[in-house]
């Protein structure tokens, strides 16, 4: 029989398709459903920073009315929605999905600069999360920062996060990094058992009827798949962490694609948001079909097997490829 089982972050799963951080986690029934139909484990959507601190914020307001406050801190959050859910409610829900899931439940914190707002790693952990996800999404628009500047400070933010729990810590970065190979070492140096590549930027559009901004989310494609597939299949090996692929996982092929690349889990979200639980069954059951086929008798024995580890010279094996590329567009006109 096909085995599909993997570990990832030390935990021990029955298969490598994970359900990404997003709003699916958000109602038990929906985590159930996701369970049932085979997901190998859940991440739960994002605590921000923001949130945790803007409650500290607000209560400061309140015991000190009257005073000079922070009323413009008061207002980054929107008004409704589960991304102003109060932090204590957010652990209520993790605890209730360990509570009643048998899969893992992974915690997800996304912030970008040390504080007291860390420790709710801690109580992440304490709710019963079987491990934690930090999420540093950040968008540098201070002219005087350099890459320095924020790398240095995401490293030091892991630290901390790292030295406030016990249980194993994975780190969902940016691409847009100068070298992704000294960040990645560095990370995991700092304390990250586990990497997630990538972290995906939403972008906003202009309605030009209104003259007003649209935040609106796209969902991925199969094709957002290459930009992770590619930086996984050079660090793996190289950098000791486990691996998770992110972004454009929509069938058994990409799952593949990201098991042969060294990654120990692919996350999902996209499918799952369009096409429900519905989507899982039929990945599982190619996924094993197709390992049949062609005599895999698991998805450890591929993990890994088209990564550039044997490669000497990575960077010349990427610049050759690059040329190859271009140069399969010669008979256009």
């Amino acid at each position: 029989m096909t085995d599909l089982s993997t570990t990832y972050l030390g935990l021990n799963l029955k298969n490598p398709l994970v359900a990404s951080a997003s709003p699916l986690s958000k109602k038990l029934e929906r985590a159930k459903k996701l369970e049932e139909a085979g997901i190998a484990a859940i991440v739960m959507y994002s605590l921000f920073e923001e949130q945790i601190i803007h409650e500290s914020l607000e209560l400061d307001h309140f015991l000190n009315r009257g005073a000079d406050s922070f009323p413009e801190a008061l207002s980054y959050l929107p008004d409704g929605g589960m991304y102003a859910i109060k932090p204590e409610k957010y652990l209520d829900q993790v605890a209730g999905l360990k509570k009643a899931l048998k899969i893992p439940v992974i915690g997800s914190l996304n912030g970008v600069s040390k504080g007291g707002w860390t420790s709710y790693a801690r109580k992440i952990e304490e709710a019963g999360a079987d491990a934690l996800e930090l999420n540093v999404y950040y968008i540098a628009t201070d002219m005087d920062l350099t890459s320095s500047d924020i790398e240095d400070s995401q490293i030091e933010l892991v630290a901390e996060v790292k030295s406030a729990i016990k249980i194993p810590l994975s780190v969902k970065i940016s691409p847009f990094v100068t070298s992704i190979p000294n960040f990645a070492k560095r990370l995991v140096d700092a304390g990250a058992d586990g990497l997630v590549l990538f972290n995906r930027f939403y972008q906003p559009d202009f309605d030009l009827d209104e003259l007003e901004i649209v935040h609106s989310l796209d969902l991925s494609t199969s094709s957002d798949l290459r930009l992770p597939l590619r930086w996984i299949s050079i660090l793996q090996g190289k950098v000791n962490a486990d691996f998770a692929l992110t972004s454009g996982v929509h069938s058994y092929t990409d799952v593949l694609k990201a098991m042969m690349a060294g990654a120990r889990v692919a996350m999902m979200a996209s499918s799952l948001l369009h096409s429900g639980e519905q989507a899982i069954g039929p990945i599982l059951n190619d996924l094993a079909d197709w390992m049949q086929e062609r005599e895999y008798e698991s998805i450890r024995q591929m993990q890994g097997s088209m990564s550039q580890k044997a490669v000497k010279e990575p960077a010349a094996f990427e610049r050759a490829n690059y040329m190859k590329v271009l140069n399969s567009f010669r008979s256009l006109p």
